[in-house]
């Protein structure tokens, strides 16, 4: 019976090891996704930013262009 008991606690840690090997490897992919997440987003703000003061910019320009007429 002690036997039985010894394999059944080895099966379980081998389980659990598995488990810890998996659980890494899904962390890493999310933390490598989040980087790439991160990146986009910081990409995207600086695209906004460009497009915002291209905007400003030619409003100022119309606004110019209107009091000249």
């Amino acid at each position: 019976m002690p036997d039985l008991s010894i394999k059944s606690v080895e099966r379980k840690i081998d389980e659990l090891i598995q488990l810890c090997e998996q659980l890494n490897r899904e962390n890493q992919m999310l933390k490598t996704n989040t980087e790439a997440w991160q990146r986009e987003r910081e990409t995207l703000l600086e695209k906004t930013n460009i497009a915002r003061n291209k905007v400003e910019s030619m409003i100022q320009r119309l606004r110019a262009l209107e009091q000249e007429s």
